[in-house]
């Protein structure tokens, strides 16, 4: 469980968030070696991917009408492929657009929409479903900040994070880019302020705690109306 903090730091003018990513990318930074564009362990490792993509199959399949599912911080669409079939349309959205016209030729379909976003800055698209997969966790507070308004058009989001065990100090703000708050021992946490999203229901879809790396991988869904 997240605790606020007491003081609120001025936040620092965050990296450009498109360099940031594109050098990740163009440098392996999140290791792949041997792939175009590597998404990291949390897009690949079947420790986390598996029951992810279970149990978000299990809520997508829930619904008599299939639900328009926009994936914000698509990545190199490992996950996405798994759950576009059970969906209405799926619109994927990243910020660097040399991984968006890789995942055009490799994936498209009539299903599947590509769009090239920063989800910070620009409109996001319709939707009945939003999917943030270890995405926040990469942003600064300021970021964040103009992003969680926008997720309130969608009934339903389903976020996942990064974050430590037990108790911990919520949304310690960060310079986005490669790295996440656990090395401050701080996790994103919605609800808690600065961001302070307003929700009507929350539930937690699942919970791992792989080997061989500190924290816990949360995913919740959140139902704002």
């Amino acid at each position: 469980m997240s605790k606020h903090p007491k003081t609120t730091k001025k936040a620092k003018k965050p990296w450009p968030t498109k360099d940031a990513m594109r050098q990740i990318y163009a440098n392996k930074l999140w290791g792949g070696s041997g792939y175009d564009f590597y998404s990291g362990s949390g897009s690949h490792h079947p420790e986390i991917t598996e029951p992810y993509v279970e149990v978000v199959t299990s809520f997508l399949k829930s619904f008599e009408d299939p639900l328009l599912v926009c994936d914000l911080g698509c990545g190199d669409f490992n996950i996405g492929k798994e759950l576009a079939a059970h969906t209405r349309k799926y619109i994927a959205a990243d910020i660097v657009d040399e991984l968006i016209a890789r995942n055009k030729e490799k994936f498209s379909s009539e299903k599947i929409e590509f769009r090239c976003l920063d989800i910070a800055a620009d409109d996001l698209p319709s939707g009945d479903c939003a999917i943030l997969r270890q995405v926040l966790q990469h942003l600064s507070n300021a970021e964040i900040q103009r992003i969680v308004p926008k997720l309130t058009g969608f009934r339903y989001v389903i976020v996942t994070e990064h974050i430590p065990e037990g108790d911990f100090i919520a949304n310690a703000d960060i310079v986005s880019g490669q790295g996440i708050r656990l090395k401050k021992k701080s996790g994103v946490d919605l609800l808690a302020p600065p961001f302070n999203l307003k929700v009507k229901e929350q539930k937690t879809l699942h919970s791992v705690k792989p080997a061989d790396f500190d924290g816990l991988i949360l995913t919740t869904l959140y139902i704002t109306a």
